[in-house]
């Protein structure tokens, strides 16, 4: 047993693996990191929150079509890679500032958007950080959620929280839509897009990542091989063990 809190399992298990994330494929491109630009699209004069910026991925793109972009994350070892990969790149309006998405240290109405890409399911508190995402934007401002979320069967969603689970300590749920639309409203934010997409997870990369203990590797294997046929066709679990999951970019705007 441990006896560290959450933020500091979900920051461990980063910090070790943090140029991983700045490499890995699966994070680094996607529709929904496109989509996002779209709806971000180019504010000269706009700030953004990058909440859980993880490898940095959204805020690299999102940094040239807008004046300045808080890489912000539990990580400080994330961070480090993010800075040094915005100044390879040459984004110098692209800062980092450590923290947790519960707790932002900034005031109200500091932000002209707040995205937050692949963090989310980590969260210790959703509402709370949801709350503090619709504290920290500016009337109006814009609101964009990329994330895994789980099925709005309860088979498949026990499914997926057990998978991730194995695989990650650090992992609390991946959400569904319905109930993340309902999160967001209940914070005062009017959903105005929701765009779904497949994503295939090679397993042994999906694995790499986190490089979770053989047992648990073992356990994730045994699981699927005893998936009944709505799992395994919903998941398409392949023979590697490689299978595909739900994800969502929603896009929501704070009510004044």
């Amino acid at each position: 047993m441990t006896t560290e809190s959450h933020d500091a399992i979900v920051s461990s298990q980063f910090s070790s693996r943090a140029r991983s994330y700045l490499t890995s494929a699966v994070h680094a491109t996607g529709e929904d990191l496109e989509e996002m630009s779209r709806q971000v699209g180019h504010r000269s004069a706009a700030v953004v929150l990058d909440l859980g910026c993880g490898g940095g991925h959204a805020s690299f793109r999102l940094a040239p079509l807008v004046k300045g972009v808080v890489a912000y994350d539990l990580s400080a070892a994330m961070l480090e890679v993010v800075a040094e990969e915005a100044s390879r790149r040459g984004l110098d309006n692209v800062v980092t500032r450590r923290g947790s998405a519960e707790d932002l240290p900034y005031p109200p109405a500091s932000f002209d958007a707040v995205v937050t890409r692949y963090s989310a399911h980590h969260w210790g508190d959703l509402r709370a950080g949801v709350a503090q995402m619709r504290r920290v934007l500016k009337p109006g401002g814009l609101a964009v959620i990329m994330d895994t979320v789980a099925p709005e069967a309860p088979l498949l969603d026990t499914w997926l929280q057990a998978l991730e689970l194995l695989r990650d300590p650090s992992h609390v749920r991946n959400h569904s839509v319905s109930a993340w639309a309902e999160v967001l409203t209940a914070a005062g934010l009017a959903v105005r897009d929701t765009r779904r997409y497949r994503l295939r997870l090679e397993l042994a990369s999906w694995l790499g990542r986190m490089n979770p203990p053989e047992p648990h590797v073992a356990a994730i294997r045994s699981l699927q091989g005893m998936a009944g046929a709505e799992v395994a066709r919903h998941f398409a679990f392949e023979e590697d063990g490689s299978f595909t999951i739900d994800t969502m970019l929603m896009a929501a705007v704070a009510r004044p």
